[in-house]
């Protein structure tokens, strides 16, 4: 019969490990739950993943663990895992932390146990954000409205351009065609009020544009965002030849340093102050404000404040 305190025992000197001390699928410190199907040591947002993918997934400390499942959690582990599991993930491919938002964890933990997605097995026909070139329908935001619609997107890495159609008929033209050089994807749920919300900002002449989008499917807006950072990684290697991968891989995408509403008067100082939602870039070393969250920038500014920030 098992020895309930003993297998305890063992596990927690388990998960002390230099590679089980962390979740296996977003980093978060002291995992306390496991997987005995998969043998990883898993944070409790990152168990309730596995649950739904019918992982088998227990607690470290308050459940029992028999025998076998102790012994099969001695011989896998967290490295053995990732060896397996992520011998082939691209190195564009945005694998997430523990506080980004659940679509982008959700999605990490199904292409990698449930599609299998990087084991390096070559895949017919090939994973989507592997090609070079994407297309579909996504939610976009009206530009004077608060409805979305649905509208035909157009990924090129070829041309490093990403192209949008205000209807299905294309023979119109294309609305606009965004050149993938200023172009930056991050996930804002809470901003547009949807699950799967994507904001994709990015340079037009002088000013700062947004869109603001979503898919009903989690696996489709992933794929967005990865053929996105697919595309900006090949624009970085083409302008930056010498650049490394740990130099390259942060400037693919980014999340704002800060977000907020401020208080902010006019330029004399005379006008009264008035709320505006303001972003810190600090990569490109911008404050940018708006009218409000999913407005275009505020005008009385030339569109964004280029004030170089200090970094000392």
């Amino acid at each position: 019969m098992a020895n309930r305190e003993r297998n305890k025992k063992i596990l927690l000197e388990l998960v002390k490990q230099a590679d089980n001390s962390r979740c296996a699928d977003c980093g978060a410190p002291d995992p306390d739950w496991a997987s005995y199907k998969l043998g990883v040591f898993v944070c409790l947002n990152c168990s309730g993943i596995h649950r739904s993918l019918s992982s088998r997934v227990k607690s470290i400390k308050l459940d029992f663990w028999e025998d076998d499942l102790m012994e099969f959690m001695k011989t896998n582990g967290n490295a053995s895992a990732r060896a397996l599991y992520e011998k082939a993930v691209p190195p564009y491919y945005y694998r997430p932390q523990e506080n980004d938002c659940v679509v982008l964890r959700e999605q990490w933990i199904r292409a990698k146990y449930e599609r299998m997605e990087f084991t390096g097995e070559t895949k017919y026909p090939p994973i989507s954000y592997t090609t070079g070139f994407y297309e579909g329908m996504l939610w976009k935001k009206g530009k004077e409205n608060t409805h979305f619609l649905k509208r035909k997107f157009v990924l090129s890495e070829r041309e490093f351009t990403l192209t949008y159609y205000n209807k299905e008929n294309e023979s119109k033209g294309p609305k606009a065609v965004i050149s993938i050089k200023d172009l930056n994807a991050t996930f804002q749920p809470e901003k547009i009020g949807h699950p799967h919300g994507l904001q994709i900002t990015y340079q037009d002449d002088d000013h700062t544009r947004s869109l603001y989008v979503y898919h009903e499917s989690p696996e489709e807006i992933v794929t967005w965002y990865n053929v996105i950072r697919a595309a900006r990684y090949a624009y970085l290697k083409t302008a930056y030849p010498t650049g490394s991968d740990e130099e390259l891989i942060p400037k693919i995408t980014r999340t704002y340093l800060k977000e907020g509403y401020m208080e902010k008067t006019g330029p004399l100082q005379k006008e009264p102050f008035k709320k505006r939602w303001f972003i810190l870039d600090s990569e490109n070393r911008k404050l940018f404000y708006f009218k409000g969250q999913l407005l275009k920038p505020a005008s009385s500014i030339k569109n964004e404040l280029q004030r170089g920030l200090s970094t000392g």
